[in-house]
């Protein structure tokens, strides 16, 4: 192949190469990437890399059966070898009544995933950038190490063709950084996180990121197990992400199917208040994980998990969607070319109310905001939803935020929390920590709360 050919190009031959070894049906997928890191420590640059690659995974059908494989060597004699690999494990695999290529494929028109601004920034602005970042974390009085800032960004491709005649591909673009920030010292050492992220590194604000590393950790310093106590709980956006990210994984039409879901047989159920709702938006402008098409070329869509308090229903593959008599919600995830797709949300959106994070504190009047989590997802019983983690943050008294705590377990279950959600913030924002949510601080009527 010469350099000049696309993805789609040596997508299709991959696809012409399974068809011609004997696959009923085939598909390939193509990416392409290239990825820089920029890694602060104590104030200097530590490391710089420059990664990339692209490669092609080949899906082939045989007679209810699905085999899979991949490789980087796109010459024409690479695809064909990956194409009868596919060809030969489909032909040894266990039947599958409901593999196959979707029914319908299509792609979403969804503008400003690449931005033309990426290519202006020089590596020299990229350090400069990581430099401000790390300065504005140590400008706090009270930091006593910033352990590392990490500045990262890329750009890739995307594409897909299957023997049903279907071909479509996209290119993006992300930035995103960190800054880990310690305050205090011995026992009383304490971190903060601050993150960033867009499509081009003019999207990051390197003073707020700092700051706000800085910031969640001097809020910890001096903190103390409290008593034990029921109480309202407020959720900051952080860790109101994972929750989310958390219940996201359980409206997987997979888990659901499998009996590993506490939302089985709950579709139309009250599972949330009213006042809660929870979307997967694979198309939303903004989303770290939007796409015109997910990982078999099914156009991507906005799709509501809970709403009015309700569970809507699940997300979809097309070999779940077959399982189950419906329709997939274009819910096919791949990690990489390396992986077969399977069910997996594209961005969770917490739909954010009006109240601001002091609007919410002060309606709890007291009790706890919770900062911190440790332990989510062994915590979390997937199948009946209770759980027990650990929690730092910060005591809420006479409706303002007190005294610094550590050590304390916040117990529930998933959707008893759901159904105390009394009020809903504002100032939504994206938080990539185990997926892509876009969240808000939750205020909990009442949880119960382990201490000393």
């Amino acid at each position: 192949m010469s350099s000049s050919d696309t993805l789609e190009d040596l997508a299709r031959v991959g696809v012409e190469a399974a068809m011609a070894a004997g696959a009923e049906h085939a598909e390939a997928w193509g990416e392409s990437s290239t990825s820089r890191q920029i890694r602060i420590y104590d104030g200097r640059v530590e490391s710089l890399s420059d990664a990339g690659g692209r490669g092609i995974g080949i899906r082939a059908f045989l007679g209810g059966r699905a085999g899979y494989s991949f490789g980087t060597d796109l010459t024409p004699d690479g695809l064909r070898a990956v194409a009868e690999r596919a060809h030969g494990l489909a032909a040894v695999a266990d039947p599958d009544e409901h593999a196959g290529l979707p029914a319908h494929n299509g792609a979403t028109d969804v503008e400003g995933l690449e931005s033309p601004a990426m290519g202006d920034w020089t590596t020299e602005r990229k350090i400069e950038l990581a430099l401000a970042i790390d300065r504005a974390a140590r400008s706090r009085r009270g930091v006593s190490q910033v352990e590392n800032t990490v500045y990262s960004d890329g750009e890739g491709q995307a594409a897909i063709v299957n023997s049903n005649g279907f071909a479509a591909s996209y290119a993006a673009t992300q930035a995103w950084a960190y800054s880990s920030a310690f305050a205090g010292e011995g026992e009383d050492l304490m971190t903060g996180m601050g993150i960033g992220l867009g499509r081009d590194p003019g999207a990051l604000d390197p003073e707020a990121i700092g700051l706000e590393a800085a910031d969640r950790a001097l809020a910890l310093v001096g903190a103390r197990q409290p008593g034990s106590r029921r109480c309202p709980v407020v959720l900051d956006a952080f860790v109101a992400a994972s929750f989310a990210g958390f219940i996201g994984g359980m409206c997987s039409a997979d888990a659901v199917q499998r009996g590993r879901s506490l939302f089985a047989g709950r579709e139309g159920d009250a599972v949330a208040d009213p006042g809660f709702a929870l979307t997967d938006d694979g198309r939303h402008p903004d989303g770290p994980s939007t796409a015109p098409f997910d990982g078999e070329g099914s156009a991507t869509r906005r799709t509501p998990l809970i709403a009015g308090g309700r569970l809507c229903g699940y997300l979809y593959d097309s070999r779940t969607a077959r399982k189950g008599g419906r329709q997939t919600t274009a819910n096919a995830s791949r990690g990489s070319y390396r992986s077969q797709p399977s069910v997996g949300a594209t961005n969770l959106v917490i739909e954010p109310g009006e109240g601001s994070l002091e609007d919410l504190v002060a309606q709890a009047g007291d009790g706890v905001y919770v900062t911190e989590v440790a332990g989510l997802h062994s915590g979390v019983n997937p199948v009946s939803g209770t759980f027990s983690v650990g929690a730092s943050g910060r005591l809420i008294e006479n409706g303002e935020l007190g005294a610094a705590v550590r050590e304390i377990t916040i117990a529930s279950d998933l959707v008893g929390m759901l159904r105390a959600v009394s009020a809903v913030g504002g100032q939504p924002r994206w938080v990539p920590l185990g997926g892509s949510v876009q969240a808000v601080p939750l205020l909990i009527g009442e949880m119960s709360m382990s201490g000393s």
